[in-house]
């Protein structure tokens, strides 16, 4: 499509937009390439893992017990000893023959220990067949965790075996199981513990003692408690500072938007902490988790929003007060592209803590990225041309400005359209892909608003009073300090048709309309006054009336009139009275 040329400025001072436009279309000829890069690349790296996957299920469909991964191999193990499968778990031990004699009391020392001291993430264990090959352990075996316990280490090695008929599957160690029996000696008790007589322990409710049930609810009580209690001491000193009013009422509203978001992640931080400390089961501390971390993702993603748009707010307050509102504009649209990143972050955190492969994630979103690049390009035209249209500082909010015949005050730039309030108080929605090919008048750039207007005075003024009209005019011009005396004039230029016509030419020193408004009015009551004192007149057009006779059919005469159009001043009475005469003689 052909483009049309927009006026940044002043009326009349045009610029033409190829530049951008071009800019435009390259950029988003950049992106669409990127995007199939980008997906043609995870595309076969999807296809590799796909591979890689099915190669891995067909080892684990060997193995009905999923012992063909580390992962698999220690989630089995702790949910055999959770349910006091016994038996099964065994099969996940390697046992030497002296150790076989005591599988269960071994199985329930080591889930102990895991239950009290092993603080790793279970997405963390590799999930794949080979495990972890640069750990710097032998190929064959696999560390799951360091456990700590008072001064002393243990770390949990896995082993690879081969198993008759399984095939490749990973065990506990025998040489981890040689050394449960030493650690659980020196396990230390919890302060729930110490606190509570034994008998104390012994109820419990889900599998869970009351008394630790008690703890967690402490743990997440106490936390918003003191918060709580901390917020409102902070409140108070706020209301109490030696500042002026608006300054306080400005804090007072700063502490209002962060409150909630800071109590709820600081409290949900510091239960996360209190639950290892519980002595709660692993199964149930790993699923707690969590569910909390979720919790605690949303809001922090809470958080940092209203943090931004407080922190943006004030950037853009600066702008404004600077006169820099077309930074302010970028600097909004800016916050919305980071608030839209926030939030694809918080998800892939989500999904990354609720077990979710974000790498596969990933590759579906840059494969998706080309349906959205050739289904969407609209959009990602309005996009762009959003971007465009700030940072070539074109537009920005609260600028009254002129789109295409429709003049109003813009209230919003957005990812994809401008809004502008017209003057009859309607919304209008522009794409800003389609402002690329409009005319754009920016009123909110101008420094001084021209006035210009064509005076007709009457024929029959004379000479002398055209040049007092002149000379009283060009005063009122030069006098008025509204007026930019530089450029204002006032001319005779021409003769016409109907009456003498002089051309006023002005610029009113100043950006508001309303106040140009005003002193246009004046400044035109004043040119009035000059022409009633010379004792000229303004034109105006005149109109002739003719009689004319008929006898209708009874012989009466009737007298008719008609109009004619008006004719100019230039008609003499003389000429008027002979015109009449000849019409009452036919």
């Amino acid at each position: 499509m052909t483009l049309q040329a927009y006026i940044a400025r002043d009326r009349g001072n045009s610029r033409p937009l190829e530049s951008i436009v071009a800019f435009r279309s390259a950029a988003t000829l950049v992106l669409l390439v990127c995007f199939a890069v980008q997906a043609g690349g995870q595309l076969s790296k999807a296809l590799t893992g796909s591979r890689a996957q099915t190669q891995s299920a067909q080892e684990q469909a060997a193995d009905p017990l999923g012992r063909s991964t580390p992962r698999g191999a220690f989630t089995g193990f702790v949910r055999a000893v959770h349910r006091e499968d016994f038996v099964s778990a065994a099969r996940f031990m390697q046992l030497s023959p002296n150790q076989q004699l005591n599988t269960e009391l071994l199985a329930r020392e080591l889930s102990r220990l895991m239950d009290r001291y092993f603080t790793e993430s279970v997405t963390s264990v590799s999930d794949s067949p080979t495990g972890e090959v640069d750990d710097g352990l032998p190929l064959d075996r696999e560390r799951l965790g360091r456990l700590e316990i008072g001064d002393k280490k243990f770390d949990i090695i896995l082993a690879r075996v081969h198993d008759p008929d399984s095939g490749l599957i990973w065990l506990i160690s025998s040489d981890t199981l040689a050394q449960v029996p030493g650690m659980y000696g020196v396990i230390e008790k919890t302060w729930i513990e110490r606190l509570l007589p034994e008998g104390a322990l012994n109820h419990r409710l889900l599998g869970i003692p009351v008394a630790q049930w008690g703890a967690w609810g402490m743990s997440l009580g106490i936390p918003f408690l003191v918060l709580w209690l901390l917020s409102q001491l902070l409140l108070l000193l706020i209301r109490r500072m030696p500042a002026a009013p608006s300054r306080r009422s400005l804090m007072e509203s700063w502490f209002a938007t962060l409150r909630w978001p800071s109590i709820l992640v600081a409290a949900l931080a510091a239960h996360i902490v209190a639950v290892y400390f519980l002595g709660v089961s692993l199964t149930f501390r790993v699923i707690y988790v969590r569910c909390v971390g979720v919790l605690l993702i949303l809001s922090l993603t809470w958080l940092l929003r209203r943090f931004l748009v407080i922190f943006l707010d004030r950037v853009r307050f600066s702008m404004g007060l600077r006169g820099q509102a077309a930074t302010a504009s970028l600097i909004l649209l800016g916050q919305r592209i980071i608030n839209v990143l926030i939030i694809l972050v918080a998800i892939f955190s989500i999904l990354k803590i609720t077990g979710v492969d974000t790498k596969t994630a990933l590759a579906g979103v840059g494969i998706g990225g080309v349906a959205v690049a050739f289904g969407a390009q609209k959009t990602v035209e309005n996009m762009l041309g959003g971007v465009f249209l700030l940072t070539d500082k074109v537009l920005a909010v609260r600028d009254s400005c002129c789109i295409s015949d429709r003049v109003g005050t813009v209230e919003d730039i957005t990812l994809r359209s401008v809004r502008l309030r017209t003057t009859e108080q309607s919304l209008l929605s522009i794409p800003a892909g389609v402002l690329s090919q409009a005319n754009i008048e920016n009123f909110a750039t101008r420094t001084k608003i021209l006035t210009q207007a064509i005076l007709r005075l009457r024929y029959g003024t004379t000479v002398e009073q055209l040049s007092s009209v002149l000379d009283g005019v060009g005063r009122v011009l030069m006098e008025d300090p509204d007026i930019e005396s530089e450029t204002a004039r006032v001319r005779l230029v021409a003769f016409g048709e109907r009456a003498i016509e002089l051309e006023l030419f002005a610029y009113v020193l100043t950006s508001d309309y309303l106040q140009f408004l005003t002193v246009r009015e004046r400044l035109l009551l004043a040119v009035a006054a000059v022409i009633e004192f010379t004792g000229s007149a303004f034109a105006t057009p005149t109109q002739f009336v003719y009689l004319e006779s008929e006898s209708d059919r009874n012989g009466t005469v009737h007298q008719s009139q008609s109009t004619q159009e008006p004719r100019t001043s230039r008609d003499t009475d003389a000429e008027r009275v002979v015109k009449a005469a000849d019409k009452r003689a036919s």
